[in-house]
């Protein structure tokens, strides 16, 4: 097996895994990481499916990852950027939160107020949202792109 198939299916069983533990609210969302328990084990595994679900998309489109067309290269970039901002996640979390557990309050000021909790859920649901949208549009434009027949210049 070469290495983009190990990469492909390491990052599909990432996803995958995320995806159930958030749906499922496992308490291994809960757990403290360190003795000062400000950090939940949550805040990695979200951030692990924020940065391996746009990387199983790369990984397993070879015309993403090189792509050939027009259409393609747009994708590319757009994922490329999805990617980026998986792995820039927990970092901007925190500028909005505050902290890393990501906890918002009433708070009048934007840093861990409600309207930076609002612009959290936003950007969390865009990294998600973004990568789908990508591999929808790259489904679909192979739909097209298999309708269209040859034709016959007589």
């Amino acid at each position: 097996m070469d290495k983009r198939k190990i990469f492909f299916y390491s990052t599909l069983i990432l996803t995958f895994s995320v995806i159930i533990l958030l749906v499922t609210g496992s308490s291994l969302l809960t757990l403290a990481l360190g003795s000062d328990e400000t950090i939940p084990f949550g805040t990695l595994i979200t951030w692990t499916g924020m940065i391996s679900l746009p990387l199983s998309i790369y990984w397993g489109v070879k015309e993403l990852r090189k792509p050939s067309t027009k259409l393609n290269k747009v994708l590319s970039r757009f994922l490329k950027i999805i990617i980026t901002l998986g792995i820039l996640w927990v970092p901007i979390s925190y500028l909005l939160a505050g902290n890393l557990s990501f906890s918002f309050t009433e708070k009048e000021s934007f840093q861990g107020g409600q309207d930076a909790m609002r612009w959290f859920w936003r950007f969390s649901y865009g990294i998600a949202i973004g990568a789908v949208l990508i591999i929808s549009s790259f489904w679909i434009s192979l739909l097209f792109k298999k309708g269209k027949k040859p034709s016959n210049n007589l």
